[in-house]
This record gives C-alpha cells, structure tokens and sequence, in this order.
C-alpha cells in the first residue's frame, strides 16, 4: 500500500484492542511510519507503548483517515473524541471516517459526526489476529472510489477484503464471516470429542482435529476446485466418508440446515442489535 497521504497527514486509530492492534501490526510491518499514527486508548498496553506511536495526544487537524476500532458499548463515550476532526475538508481531501465496530450504523455515525462525513463501515474477522482474516466493506454516499481504495488498502494488512452492494448485506456478513470462526471452533471441539468417544486420547483427537480444519481450509482456499469437488475426491462409494456425509448432509437434520438456521439466528440479531 501507497502510504505517502497518511505519512503527510496522519491517521488516527481509535481503540487498539486485539483487532486494532492487528491492524497497527500489519501497517507498521509494511512500512507506515509509527510517528504517522495517532492512538487513542485509555489502557495502552505495553506492546503499544512500544510501537513508537504517538498515544492519547493532540490530533492532527485533517488526517487522511480515522480507523474507528472500539467495541459498540464503548462508542458512546469514545465517538466524541473526533468531533474536533473536521469532516469535510474539502474535495478529495476529507478525513475517510472506517468503522470496524460491529452493529453500528453508518447513520448512527452520521448522526454524531455529521453528514458531511466520508464513512466506510467494515466487518472484520478474528482471523486477522494472524493475517488472514477477511473484511467487507461499504461506503456512505459520500464515500468515493478512493475512500473505498484507502479502507481497502489499510484492512488488507490484514487479511482479504471484498465489497458489499449496500449496508443491509452487513448483517448476513456478521452471521457468516464476523460470526463464523466461532462456528468453525465449536466444529473442532466437536470433531476431538467424536474421536475421544472413538477411543483416541483428548490431546491426540484435538490435534488431529484442529490440523484437519486447518488443512481443509487451506485446500479449500488455494485449491482451483470447488469445495464440493473437493468434498467429492476424498468420497469414495461405500467408504467411511460416505458414511459419515450420510448423516451430515441428510436434508433435515444433517449440517446444512443447522447451519441455516445458526446463521439465520446470528443474522436476525444482528438486525435486532442495529436497531
């Protein structure tokens, strides 16, 4: 990423908890000056203090962008710390408001900062922790091609991004991807479980376990195949994985319509929490 406008400007990251501690990480390690970044966090960590950023001082004046990465119960005492940041500045030139906070609008930013505001609204994963998580993005009105590029280029540092047709999709990406690892642990679990009732000791079905997902997924990830080509090549007929999709994928009570109805669930919150 082209760092040379927020290595003139500044950018401001609010909250540098685990997500925004990633994403700090991720910048620094491909260049962005710490002098560059401004912090706010009322419990610095001692990694932070480390990173030579500047922490909890005065801001710069019109920053290229402010990454807002504190938990939607915070947002109301945090939020108005930026109001001393003018929102439009000018053509081309305004601070790009990215929010990675989940279930809080892009109105709801609007309301505090003003609707003449550049806001991308974000859903990151946890996986960015280790690089590879995954983003979508979506942009207010005001929020061009180059917004779009900055929020893109600085959520890259920490794993995939893609964007979104319009902000009502961000509550399905928060059951599937913002929620799914979670889903993804819990398989785990359950796959180390069924291999202890098999009679294999915890510690053994738990690292087999988590090396088959991780493995899987990898596959999945950089193979040109389909994940259901590739489920197809490790199906022989009358095999012990054919014996196992049996009950997996049986119409109505295999794995896919619990997974419907977890996501739906997950996403109908979601809805409720935006509200």
């Amino acid at each position: 990423m082209d760092f040379s406008d927020i290595e003139a400007r500044g950018l401001v990251l609010l909250g540098c908890g685990r997500m925004g501690s990633a994403l700090l990480e991720g910048w620094l390690a491909q260049g962005l000056s710490p002098g560059a970044v401004h912090v706010i966090e009322p419990r610095p960590s001692d990694w932070l203090q480390a990173q030579g950023v500047k922490i909890n001082g005065a801001l710069p004046a019109n920053p290229s962008a402010v990454l807002i990465a504190v938990k939607p119960q915070m947002m109301g005492d945090a939020l108005p710390a930026l109001k001393a940041i003018p929102a439009g500045a000018g053509a081309g030139s305004a601070p790009v408001f990215i929010s990675i906070a989940a279930g809080t609008s892009i109105a709801a930013f609007e309301g505090v900062l003003g609707s003449d505001t550049v806001i991308v609204r974000a859903m990151p994963n946890t996986p960015a922790a280790v690089g590879r998580g995954i983003s979508a993005l979506v942009g207010n009105a005001l929020a061009d091609e180059a917004a779009l590029a900055l929020a893109e280029g600085l959520l890259a540092a920490v794993g995939q991004t893609v964007r979104l047709e319009h902000e009502g999709q961000m509550d399905a990406v928060t059951a599937l991807s913002g929620s799914g690892p979670a889903y993804v642990f819990h398989l785990i679990e359950a796959m180390a479980a069924a291999g202890e009732a098999e009679g294999l000791a915890p510690d053994l079905a738990m690292k087999l376990a988590v090396a088959t997902v991780a493995g899987a997924g990898h596959l999945a990830e950089t193979s040109d195949e389909a994940p259901a080509r590739l489920r197809e090549n490790v199906t022989s007929p009358g095999g012990t994985t054919a014996a196992a999709l049996e009950h997996l994928m049986d119409e109505s009570q295999g794995l896919r319509p619990l997974l419907r109805r977890a996501v739906g669930a997950a996403a109908a919150r979601a809805r409720e929490l935006s509200q």
